[in-house]
């Protein structure tokens, strides 16, 4: 997984837990990499799940929670970092749309090496998509926490199902979205 998504999940811990709490999940937790990231590395993924289940023990937040807190980082993270990915596109669900096809295919000719979700939408109607998230790494609530910022930046708001169901190496996400505005 790419150093930047850790980077950014210690900033984010930096703001809730202080430096202090930061160094004392860190030297808790069994980490390969000895809890140093840099933005361009890579790392393995089992590292940021141990590392958000021990921030969300030390915030105290029920784990869903915290991905979802640190899928709305995220979010503001790529809203800040690429925001040509977010030119040209009037709603949440164009956005969506262009995750897989415009997004990831960019993030591909950076990072050939770059281990990625697969995203597929579907339109029901003009208030209703499906957005389907596959991934070995199973971030349903990471997921879900960029889906609600993307509808919060485009000024949207959804009711959002989720349907999960996982194989011995995948983990598939349904989300259900109604724009209700």
């Amino acid at each position: 997984m790419k150093g930047l998504v850790f980077t950014e999940l210690l900033s984010m811990a930096d703001e809730h837990v202080g430096e202090d709490g930061v160094d004392q999940v860190l030297s808790g937790c069994p980490l390969s990499s000895g809890g140093a990231y840099t933005a361009v590395g890579n790392y393995p993924s089992e590292e940021l799940t141990t590392l958000v289940g021990a921030f969300s023990d030390a915030t105290q937040l029920d784990i869903g929670q915290y991905q979802r807190m640190f899928g709305r980082w995220m979010f503001g993270t790529f809203l800040d970092s690429y925001p040509h990915f977010f030119e040209n596109k009037a709603t949440a669900f164009d956005m969506l749309d262009s995750v897989e096809e415009e997004v990831h295919v960019d993030v591909r000719k950076l990072y050939p090496d770059a281990e990625l979700p697969v995203f597929k939408t579907e339109h029901l109607d003009a208030k209703k998509m499906v957005f389907i998230y596959t991934s070995p790494r199973g971030l349903v609530d990471f997921c879900h926490g960029l889906i609600q910022a993307c509808l919060d930046h485009y000024g949207e708001t959804a009711d959002i199902q989720v349907e999960v169901s996982r194989s011995d190496k995948l983990t598939t996400a349904r989300f259900d979205i109604t724009r209700l505005s």
